[in-house]
């Protein structure tokens, strides 16, 4: 097949890229331009996206012995990703960056402008297996598995997507790339969020968002017990920043229970409140087959590297609802929930909502 190499400049899409040539594919690589300035984005063993990167994908590629070229994608990455960033935390919902990348950006932009140009499918590092039977499932490395951030694919993306490292552990893909002659087989992961440049969403949010103080609630007396300086700087779950005026009567922590922008309040209380059993949400996409008729035993993932807990999923007018088989703390809108059904093969993404509530 005619194959585009998505090569962000690290080791996992290096690697992917040397596999698909091996596997006997015609292989271009590509590399996205997604900062429309590349010195505000992070750098070095933090980087994603930058300068260095390119350049680090370009020799990669030249030791592969394919063509490369640099698709400039900033605009569309501002939009649907910086953009969306912003107004999701203004909206009091926390979402998930690296999950909007994938779905607007590198299976959606790219993918398209890739068929138009005569490519079959496009390869990248993530680690996940996509089989002959066209499921997603988990990769064999679990605490390098990214089927939480690609399950918001459509089928008809996941047709033409190759995954060649899910098979692999992090450790392997790192001697093969050292076998290979990859300058880049010791680089270390992107960590964070890559247009954040000092790692300071707070003050990244603020800049955009400016100063909208706002009161801190104890759920448990209604009091006032501390301000803000804008709600979106807040998380459910969160515990350190707060700054209260008062402690709680019995001197246990709060944690941030939820976010309204509407009244510009931030509910706090205690670690038990945050306790969910029910999840609502909305937009769902299913990878691993034909929206179920009926509710669905399976297990679910509600951030990133999250838990994994048993639950019923019951499809909805707006969306789906799960019920959990035991309570979960810190659900945050706007985080995805992602449907598995174990396998022995392994476990199966059945397929992905946002969280509403």
């Amino acid at each position: 097949m005619r194959v585009l190499a998505a090569m962000s400049g690290g080791v996992d899409s290096a690697v992917a890229a040397a596999r698909a040539v091996e596997a006997g594919h015609d292989v271009t690589g590509v590399h996205l331009a997604l900062a429309r300035n590349p010195q505000t984005y992070r750098t070095g063993a933090r980087g994603c996206c930058t300068l260095e990167d390119s350049r680090d994908a370009r020799r990669a590629a030249d030791v592969i012995g394919i063509p490369f070229y640099v698709w400039d994608m900033a605009d569309r990455f501002h939009a649907d990703v910086v953009d969306d960033f912003v107004a999701e935390y203004a909206a009091g919902r926390t979402p998930n960056p690296c999950l909007r990348c994938n779905e607007k950006i590198k299976f959606a932009a790219v993918l398209d402008r890739a068929v138009a140009l005569g490519f079959d499918a496009v390869v990248t590092g993530h680690h996940a297996r996509l089989g002959p039977d066209g499921l997603l499932r988990r990769s064999v490395d679990l605490a390098k598995d990214q089927s939480y951030v690609l399950a918001v694919l459509t089928r008809e993306q996941l047709d033409r997507s190759m995954f060649p490292l899910g098979d692999s552990t992090k450790a392997q893909v790192r001697e093969e790339a050292a076998r290979r002659g990859l300058a880049v087989a010791d680089k270390p992961d992107s960590h964070d969020i890559c247009f954040i440049a000092d790692g300071d969403t707070r003050g990244f949010l603020a800049q955009r968002l400016g100063e909208t103080p706002g009161d801190v609630v104890d759920v448990t007396t209604g009091a006032v017990v501390g301000t803000h300086a804008g709600a979106y700087a807040y998380t459910v779950g969160q515990r350190r920043g707060l700054h209260l005026d008062r402690p709680a009567p019995d001197g246990r922590p709060r944690y941030v229970l939820s976010i309204t922008p509407k009244t510009n309040t931030v509910t706090v209380g205690p670690a038990e409140a945050l306790e969910v059993s029910h999840v609502r949400a909305d937009r769902p996409v299913w990878t691993g087959g034909p929206r179920p008729d009926a509710s669905v035993e399976c297990e679910v993932q509600l951030r990133a590297h999250g838990d994994v807990v048993p639950a019923t999923v019951t499809v909805a007018a707006d969306g789906l609802r799960a019920e959990l088989r035991r309570p979960v703390r810190g659900v945050a809108a706007g985080q995805a929930i992602v449907a598995y059904r174990p396998d022995p093969a392994g476990d199966v993404v059945l397929g992905s909502a946002t969280i509403a509530a």
